[in-house]
């Protein structure tokens, strides 16, 4: 007689997340949503700096002021010292991100790091593949086909903030992975496509520098002392080589560890980016969006975002590229994996976050820089069809996501609730004996307070029928 066959439990698709996940992602999460809101400031203090002409002289006068030392390489502008300087920081942290996410998140387990990867990489094909074929069917240059690729996790945060939904956290943690997944293809673009010449001598030196600093993690030395100019160095051979300077942010940030050893409480790699990821989100990011997204705005000049193939490829790329690529892939890994939605959400709400998705702006941004570079007013179109493309994707989440936000707020409250008080939501004790019993004697001593207050009330009662004459309701000593 056959051996009767174990049920298999069906996966669940954006599942609820373990509690050390996620209580990691709720600290990026939250540093990101501050960063957000900076951003969208830098973001309306730019437009606003390069477009009222008592003003723009100044925006364009800073924008080109020239700094640094000219025999190391680095006499650049200061817009220039934002896009590659400051955003080596910012993908630094990516890469932090991107290595704990595979040692200790989501991407370490192959079955659940499949949805988030293929949907970024669809995210990525759709949107480009858009974008080539407005361009080829209008006769556009097919220069800015990544533009439309990336997504920017702090912009569509800020834009979960100011509309006040409550996203699930599944959701929420999905975005991000996403958006991770995203940063590391594109900085790959960048590096593979947009890398015109390399000087050997400098990549082979910022590549041993890359060797020391690995060797340093692994025999434990520590100090910023030691660690901070020697990223300086590393950053400076990267911009010598030609290969894009930010290239260095990534490739540390990917060497730490972020793995605790006995003794520690956390790995390099998380206390370093417990501590850059707000210089990151509050410093690095806005700087740069405040010296890029100062593009002039004007009625003929947005108008002809939607004329010119070059911005429409954009616009679409962001808007429905990104949409159908993220939702598809999304859909496609979970039919062929034959998994299913986590309760409680549906088909809408991917549809809504895979929207979200499209606000491409940091990255877009940049790779809009490089792609169209030597062609000022192109460059400066790129960028206006990238504020609007990320703005009608904003509107179009905001929409989506206002319908269903009755829902997620319960949902949250659900995954927020602590009823034996011990800091841990009821969601993940549901397995402990020691939880149950806690409940057990928490409705308990309810259930005794119940009673003894429905003692009292039937004492106070019988005391009052007692003090009127021939008791209250009665009549000859009989019921009235």
């Amino acid at each position: 007689m056959a051996a009767p066959r174990t049920p298999t439990v069906a996966r669940k698709a954006l599942d609820r997340l373990s509690l050390p996940e996620r209580t990691a992602v709720a600290d990026a999460l939250r540093t990101e949503t501050v960063g957000g809101v900076l951003l969208l400031a830098a973001a309306v203090a730019a437009l606003i700096w390069a477009n009222v002409p008592a003003l723009s002289p100044a925006y364009t006068a800073v924008s080109d002021f020239h700094l640094g030392p000219a025999a190391l390489g680095l006499d650049l502008s200061v817009a220039h010292w934002a896009a590659d300087g400051l955003l080596a920081v910012f993908f630094f942290v990516a890469g932090v991100e991107l290595k704990r996410e595979l040692v200790a998140g989501d991407l370490r387990d192959p079955k659940a790091a499949v949805l988030p990867v293929v949907a970024a990489l669809c995210g990525m094909a759709v949107p480009a593949l858009v974008y080539t074929l407005t361009n080829v069917t209008g006769g556009g240059s097919l220069a800015g086909w990544a533009v439309p690729t990336a997504t920017d996790i702090a912009f569509a945060l800020a834009v979960l903030a100011v509309i006040g939904t409550s996203l699930p956290s599944a959701l929420r943690a999905f975005l991000l992975t996403l958006a991770v997944v995203d940063d590391l293809f594109a900085i790959l673009i960048i590096a593979v496509f947009f890398t015109s010449r390399i000087d050997f001598a400098a990549l082979g030196g910022a590549v041993a520098a890359l060797a020391l600093f690995w060797l340093l993690q692994r025999k434990g030395v520590r100090g910023w002392y030691v660690y901070l100019p020697l990223a300086l160095v590393i950053w400076a051979l990267m911009y010598n080589s030609g290969v894009h300077a930010t290239i260095a942010g990534v490739a540390m940030g990917l060497m730490l560890r972020c793995v605790t050893r006995e003794g520690e409480e956390r790995s390099p790699g998380e206390r370093l980016e417990h501590l850059v990821r707000p210089l990151s989100a509050g410093l690095a990011v806005p700087l740069f969006a405040l010296f890029s997204a100062g593009v002039p705005v004007s009625g003929g000049s947005l108008a002809q975002v939607f004329t010119r193939p070059e911005t429409l490829g954009v616009v679409l790329g962001l808007v429905l590229g990104k949409t159908a690529g993220v939702f598809g892939g999304t859909w496609l890994t979970v039919r062929f994996t034959r998994a299913s939605l986590s309760e409680g959400l549906a088909w809408a709400d991917v549809f809504a976050v895979a929207t979200l998705a499209g606000i491409g702006f940091t990255v877009s941004l940049l790779i809009g820089e490089l792609a169209f570079t030597g062609d000022a007013v192109l460059t400066e179109e790129a960028k206006a069809s990238v504020l609007v493309g990320s703005l009608i994707a904003a509107i179009c989440a905001t929409v989506l996501l206002k319908v269903r936000n009755a829902r997620y707020r319960r949902l949250c409250e659900d995954e927020e609730r602590d009823e034996d008080q011990d800091g841990i939501p009821d969601v993940y004790e549901q397995d402990d004996p020691a939880y149950h019993l806690r409940m057990a004697e928490i409705h308990e001593g309810k259930a005794a307070e119940h009673r003894r207050i429905a003692v009292g009330l039937s004492a106070a009662a019988r005391h009052a029928r007692a003090e009127v004459p021939g008791g209250a309701g009665e009549e000859n000593g009989r019921p009235a």
